[in-house]
């Protein structure tokens, strides 16, 4: 959902400020029926609400969608860290031929 670089940067803009559609296509380097689309994507994907406003309708980022989003990213974030700690304090396997780092001789 994130990964397109249009979609990025309206979640970006919504992150400052509610704004219209024209507003983000203002911003943007793509036309409103673009922006359209993807806000529909990030509407979908539970990370921005619409609302009427007069004649206009109004998106910002939902607060849920985005505390979701980011416990999600902690989760593989903390999953990657255990991964590589586990990595790091294995002890080397069997013959594993490394180098001294003091005289850059094979230990």
């Amino acid at each position: 959902m994130l990964g397109d670089p249009s979609r990025r940067a309206i979640f970006e803009l919504l992150a400052r400020r509610a704004c219209s559609v024209q507003e983000l296509a203002d911003a943007l380097p793509i036309s409103r029926p673009a922006v359209s689309q993807h806000l529909r994507v990030l509407r979908e994907g539970g990370l921005v609400v619409s609302e009427a406003e007069g004649t206009r309708r109004i998106h910002r980022l939902d607060p849920a969608g985005v505390t979701a989003l980011r416990a999600w990213l902690d989760g593989v974030w903390s999953d990657a860290l255990t991964g590589f700690h586990k990595l790091a304090e294995a002890p080397p396997e069997v013959g594993d031929v490394s180098e001294d780092p003091l005289e850059g001789n094979p230990a």
